[in-house]
Formats: C-alpha cells, structure tokens, sequence
C-alpha cells in the first residue's frame, strides 16, 4: 500500500484568517445489516466522512448510484442470508461494475479470511474482520482516499494530456504553444522547408518529428544531424555521402544523411554551426534537390524535405559574416519560434506531472505544495530539458512517496522568498502556496481548501486578491 499523505503545509496565521465553515468530506458509504455496528462506525467516522447507511444491497446500490461515493464498507453477510458472503460478494460485484473506481473495504466475520482473499481477487480494494477495530479502520479508509485520490488524479492528467498534446510528442496547453501546434498542421500538410528557434532545451526536435510525423512523409525516414557535433573535414561527407576512395580512409562507397533521408525529412539541427563552406552546398541542394557525393562527378537527384532549428540568432550571424544570407530566406520560408519554459506558464506543472507519471513506474510518486511552488517560481534556464531531469533525479532520490524542493535540487527556488518589503514578501508567499495547492488538485477548490486548511471562501478570497486562475 501507499504511504499515507503528508501533513497539509501549515500557513502563517498572522497571514490568513479561515472562516468557520468547513470544506467538504469525502463520502462513505456503509453496508451492513447490523444497526449498532452502523451506528458505531457512523459515530466514530463521522468527523472526516460524510456518512451514509445501508442494511441491504438494494438500498446500497441505490445510493451509489444517487450519492458516488468513492468509498465503500461493505459487509460480507448480507440478508436474505446474513451466515453466508454469496449476497455480499454479489452486491461487490455490482458495485464495481457500476464504478471500479470506487474503493470497497469488505467486512467479514470468517477468521481464516477465505472470503476476505476471495473479494480481493474480485476487485475489493481491502478488508478487515470483526470484532471491528475502528482505529484500523480509520487508517485503511485513509489509504483507501488516498489511493482514489491519486487515481483521480492520474485519470485526469491522461485525459488532459489527450486535449493538450500534439502527436503524441509535444505537451503544452498556453496560448503561445496552441499557436505553435497550429501553425504545425498546417505546415504538416506541405513541403517547404521550416526553420526552428529556441533556447537550448525548448523541445525542437521535437517539433521537427512532430512536423514530420503529421505528413504525408511520416512512413518514409525522419534523418538528424547536429552540424555542431560533426567535425568541419567530415561534415561534407556526412551530409552528402562519399565514393570508394574519395579520401584516405573510404574503403567503401557510402551515402550521406540527406540520400538517407529520400522521400522523408532530414532535420539540421544547430544549423548555425554550419561552416560557410557547405552553406554554399546546402543551398545549391535547396534549390535543384540534386547532391554529388564526395569523389563523384554525377548528380543524384532526391526528394527530401528540410527542417532546420538553432538557439542562434541566425540574423546577427549574417551581419557577423558567419550564415549566408540567401540561405537564411531558403530555410526559413516558415519560421517557427519556440517559447522558453518560463514564459509557459501553467505548462511548467503539467510537464512535471506528465514528467513524473511517465518515470515514475508504477511508483506512488506526488509532488509537495512547497515542490510544486519552488517549479513554478524557478527560471528554467535549460528548459524542459531541465526539468524533465530534474523529475528524474527526484524520482531516483526521494525515498518516501512525497517529492521535496530538496528532491529536484530546488531548495534555493524554494527560499528565494526573502524580500526587504516584509509584506510584498508574505503576500508572495501566500500567492505561491495557494497557486501551488490549486495547480496541485487541478482546479478543485475544495480539495485545495482542505490541504491548506482553509475555507472554500477564504480561497477565492485570495484567488481574487492575486489574480489566481482557478481553472487550472
């Protein structure tokens, strides 16, 4: 089982004043046909559940199906039989075809607990026996919430990464992003060349296979090369292949990238590292579509399309004399820019999410308040990149369930809330946090009012105040 949640991140109470009503409980639904033991676990679990009763499986049913609770105590020795589990394994078993979400806490009275293993293997989330230990059962019913709520949350993560992702290889759900998924289905649909800007970490290659994977040339080959990473004398040779004995060392005829790349895309990456004398070449290939290997004296004709990208300023390079200028317009007949992952806003959250489910393996992984605030309020410098490694690391090293500043190596982010005006600073302070617990429970206040340990008021007093979307 999971560990259980950690304590909710305590606020300053010079800082806020909660009001006095409370946020919503989770709902419980108890199943058994002995009164005073109904009225027993109502009484003792009625501070933190909103309860409701049942004596029999019809009325069970009927509630579940009128109130959704998640969570479920269900009595194996149910009317007309009550010495017999058949009638509650029965009503289990509607239940979990009605939802398999909700979590069923079978009770049963049979101390070898055969019935117990039996409802496990049908899909009941625990059990406990009678006599009833209501301190056992308030700690398996905790874990039981948690564990739905973990599941919840995955589910809808999965399904608003379905509504925000781009071919399966790009994530983003901030305007700038949007306008970049569109200008890609429709570049997707034609062949002129595209050149890529961004930051180093920003995800263009990504792009350029997402590009590439939306086109009619997805089944044909996607072919990289970083000209940055292949050394000036051996760059031509890469590109454009060579013939048996061009140069000292080519034993055998071989192509290059761009014959690689018939009929598909071939991605330039760091074309601003280019040397000035293949630019003349690249160019020369941009124009006819005909290459000549090293060596050889006849044209070879191709068909390949060209995506570039870099992290220069290609437009400096040109009045620096480094990138032709010609070959510049060639490249970029459309030009995309992709944003750095600070300006992305609520993205940053969504990726640690998706970051964390997709390394976590299975493992229950969660991100704090104080971990979700320090992600969003650090800069980023090497963009998604950084962030996809600094989930990694986190993941590797935290040893319990709940992943720290201190985790992804954000401790520095996480106290950079120090400032000479002591209110600014407490004001910012209560921003990250409640920005935190609101991107934490995607936009459910009343899960991030319980976390805080304030009021559902008190929480859009404050979205108000510091202008807060709530709709994350």
């Amino acid at each position: 089982m999971p560990a259980l949640p950690p304590t909710p991140y305590p606020l300053h109470p010079d800082t806020l004043h909660p009001d006095t009503s409370s946020p919503a409980k989770p709902k419980l639904l108890i199943v058994d046909d002995d009164e005073s033991i109904r009225t027993q676990m109502k009484w003792a679990l009625n501070t933190d559940y909103e309860v409701f009763l049942a004596a029999d499986g019809d009325k069970a049913m009927r509630l579940i199906k009128s109130e959704h609770p998640p969570l479920v105590t269900l009595d194996m020795g149910l009317p007309p039989n009550p010495e017999n589990a058949k009638e509650g394994l029965r009503i289990l078993g509607q239940i979990l075809q009605y939802d398999s979400a909700i979590k069923v806490i079978v009770v049963t009275g049979n101390p070898e607990k055969s019935t117990a293993i039996e409802a496990i293997s049908i899909g009941a989330h625990d059990y406990f026996t009678k006599p009833i230990d209501i301190e056992e059962i308030k700690v398996i019913l905790k874990r039981a919430s948690y564990v739905k709520e973990l599941e919840s949350e995955y589910r809808h993560l999965q399904e608003k990464l379905q509504q925000q992702s781009f071919a399966d290889e790009i994530i983003g759900s901030c305007p700038m992003m949007q306008e970049i998924f569109s200008i890609i289905r429709k570049v997707a649909t034609t062949d002129v060349p595209i050149l890529i800007t961004g930051e180093s970490g920003t995800g263009k290659e990504l792009a350029a296979r997402a590009i590439h994977n939306k086109s009619i040339r997805q089944a044909k080959p996607f072919i990289p090369i970083n000209c940055g990473a292949v050394p000036e004398n051996l760059m031509e040779s890469e590109l454009f292949g060579h013939e048996k004995g061009a140069f000292t060392g080519a034993h055998i005829q071989r192509k290059g990238r761009v014959e690689l790349a018939h009929g598909g895309t071939l991605f330039l990456d760091e074309i601003g590292d280019m040397p000035l004398s293949l630019q003349v070449k690249l160019l020369r290939f941009l124009q006819d579509q005909i290459i000549e290997r090293v060596g050889g004296r006849e044209g070879i004709e191709l068909d390949v399309r060209i995506i570039a990208a870099t992290n220069k300023d290609i437009k400096r390079l040109i009045v620096e004399g480094n990138f032709r200028e010609d070959l510049y317009y060639r490249l970029a007949v459309v030009p995309i820019d992709l944003p750095p992952l600070r300006e992305r806003g609520d993205d940053i959250i969504l990726l640690s999410k998706t970051f964390l489910m997709k390394y976590a393996s299975g493992k229950s992984k969660k991100l704090s308040g104080e971990a979700i605030a320090s992600i969003d309020k650090y800069n980023w410098p090497g963009n998604v990149r950084e962030l996809e490694n600094k989930i990694r690391r986190a993941i590797t090293l935290t040893e319990g369930s709940v992943i720290t500043p201190f985790d992804l190596g954000l401790e520095a982010a996480a106290s950079e809330l120090e400032s000479v005006d002591l209110k600014k600073a407490r004001e910012e302070f209560e921003a990250s946090i409640i920005k935190g617990a609101i991107i934490k429970y995607q936009g459910n206040i009343s899960k991030a009012a319980d976390e805080l340990g304030l009021s559902r008021p008190t929480i859009y007093h404050f979205i108000k105040k510091y202008k807060i979307k709530s709709d994350t």
